[in-house]
């Protein structure tokens, strides 16, 4: 029988504090699911299974756990929720680690998991370095507004950053996100160099940030290699998607948006297996930029929606608009490919931290959480000054009419049009509890109200929310229970109402936009 482990706290030496581990029954997995793409390979990617299990709620409690383990390599599974910072993060010694106050430290150390439980665990202007270490999973947390100038900062601007002979790590159902570029203090949120290997980023949002991340910090680190990249979601971001600076990379089922000056950068001999994404209102998605050592791409089944292109260059070098291989490369482990155009879908429901742990069964639909990580607030959220649905609507012109819809998942024979057509007796409804549902327009469009009315056969169902700038991902308004939602004005071409909670199948007949 699987024991499961619970935290507890002991003074040793000069006060300092170590997190044992103490038995208790029913054990939860160590991690989620099993490790996919390039973390499979080099005799696959496991963390802490098999090992203890404790909690942590602060950045001094995760280094605890590793300090208290008997060795470097003791398998451990660190369970976090809250918000970790630098105000509760401190350095703690031991022989079984090598810890820093100014991040979460995973130096020389091997066999570990840190997992997001409960309510959620994030990382708040605190990154995660990984160094001289090996078999590492990071699942279900999310890190974001990581600086490397300004105050305070850590990790370099690197929300998650590995180097120095790095092997096999698994990132996986994580949110990374900055609020700015390098002007503003932020640098990669997913950096790899100095001899890193065998890694993948699954099922992941990164947004907001001027660089989403690079293989090889010059065109002299070339010696790292191996990595995946898919059913990932890069939103608002400038350039880097990654940058490839040698080494192999195999780039799938990822849906892109809005990359606003290059997308994926492959240079200095990379070569790239590019297969099965969709890239949507962005220039440059893949070619070389920014230097004259080329890099090689295969190609494959990608969708190409409203993407721009610059001219050849010097050092420019893009791919399109007719995308076309100039190498082949291939993988070493079996995979399911999503049809490209239904990516934004699946990726919208199975992306980032605290998402359930939803994964793509590769044929353009979704699993069930495998899971308890909480995904609604918890109950003692006050609840949200949101009008109930009987509320008549603003007044005022009805902006949806006439404008386009999508969303996530929908139910059998429900429709996105049907929250536009100014009827309350049709309806959109996800296949679930939980989906997202946007109106958008093919221009900017001043916004600061919505009305969410429910069909009458589900009224009241609709719990905990999120509307969201479909532009950048920015949450405009949080709360619960449908009705009139007032937020400050905001041009943009895309507003998403997203069902985080409900007591029952939601049903959408109306989602209503007025500009005030």
């Amino acid at each position: 029988m699987r024991v499961r482990t619970a935290t507890a706290l002991v003074t040793g030496v000069a006060g300092a504090a170590f997190v044992v581990a103490l038995a208790a029954p029913n054990a939860e997995a160590a991690a989620v699911g099993t490790a996919t793409g390039y973390a499979s390979a080099n005799g696959g990617t496991t963390g802490g299974n098999g090992g203890a299990t404790v909690r942590a709620t602060t950045g001094t409690q995760i280094h605890q756990a590793l300090c208290g383990r008997a060795s470097s390599s003791t398998p451990i599974t660190i369970e976090v929720s809250g918000t970790i910072n630098h105000g509760n993060t401190t350095k703690v010694s031991g022989d079984s680690c090598n810890t820093a106050a100014d991040k979460i430290e995973l130096k020389e150390i091997s066999n570990v998991t840190i997992i997001g439980v409960g309510g959620g665990a994030t990382f708040d202007q605190l990154g995660i370095h990984i160094r001289d270490s090996s078999n590492i999973i990071i699942q279900n947390v999310t890190v974001k507004n990581v600086k490397k100038s300004g105050s305070p900062t850590s990790n370099g601007g690197d929300a998650i950053g590995m180097e120095s002979t790095v092997r096999n790590v698994w990132v996986d159902h994580v949110t990374l996100e900055a609020s700015g570029g390098e002007s503003e203090g932020f640098d990669g949120l997913f950096d790899m160099k100095d001899d890193t290997e065998y890694v993948t980023l699954s099922y992941a949002i990164l947004r907001n940030s001027g660089r989403g991340g690079l293989i090889g910090s010059s065109e002299s680190d070339t010696g790292n290699s191996f990595i995946t990249f898919h059913h990932n979601r890069y939103e608002n971001i400038d350039s880097r998607t990654p940058l490839l600076r040698g080494g192999i990379a195999h780039i799938y089922n990822n849906y892109y948006y809005s990359l606003n000056e290059s997308g994926i950068n492959s240079r200095a001999g990379a070569k790239a297996k590019v297969e099965n994404n969709y890239f949507e209102d962005s220039k440059d998605v893949l070619g070389t930029f920014y230097t004259d050592a080329a890099g090689y791409w295969q190609v494959a089944g990608n969708i190409l929606d409203n993407v721009t292109w610059s001219s050849p260059g010097e050092d420019t070098n893009p791919a399109g608009p007719n995308l076309t291989s100039t190498t082949s490369v291939s993988v070493p482990y079996s995979y399911r490919l999503d049809n490209a155009s239904c990516v934004p879908d699946v990726v919208r429901q199975t992306a980032g931290a605290n998402t359930g742990i939803r994964t793509s069964t590769g044929s353009c639909s979704t699993t069930n959480p495998t899971t308890p990580p909480a995904t609604t607030p918890p109950a003692t959220t006050p609840p949200a000054t949101t009008p109930p649905a009987t509320t008549p609507p603003p007044s005022g012109t009805n902006l949806s009419i006439g404008a386009g819809s999508d969303g996530s998942s929908k139910a059998s024979g429900t429709s996105y049009g049907d929250v536009r057509d100014g009827s309350l007796s049709t309806y959109w409804s996800p296949s679930g509890t939980t989906g997202s549902i946007s109106i958008k327009w093919g221009s900017a469009t001043t916004v600061s109200r919505i009305a969410i009315r429910e069909h009458s056969g589900a009224t009241g169902a609709i719990g905990a929310w999120r509307v969201l700038n479909g532009d950048t991902g920015a949450v405009l308004k949080t709360g619960s229970g449908a009705g009139t939602i007032t937020f400050t004005a905001t041009s943009l071409k895309k507003v998403t109402f997203e069902i985080t909670g409900a007591s029952t199948a939601p049903r959408v007949a109306e989602f209503e936009t007025y500009a005030a």
